[in-house]
């Protein structure tokens, strides 16, 4: 699935494509959220993605990536 994630005062918005189900994100974007903490996803590559749940302006979850055509 792809995630994008909009962050105050920063011209471009964050994307990754997680495994995660957009319940699962939902949860921890509302656990940073109440704890005042961080967001943290991991992307598909296993690459991590953390951001201040404060600054966090936007959250845009899409469809579920297929399968794409071309290289990695």
């Amino acid at each position: 699935m792809e995630v994008k994630i909009g962050v105050q005062h920063a011209q471009r918005e964050l994307v990754l494509d997680t495994d995660s189900t957009p319940e699962d994100i939902e949860a921890r974007l509302g656990e940073a959220l109440a704890s005042n903490g961080v967001l943290h996803l991991t992307d598909t590559k296993g690459r991590a993605v953390v951001v201040p749940a404060d600054k966090i302006a936007y959250l845009e979850l899409g469809s579920p990536t297929s399968s794409t055509v071309g290289f990695r």
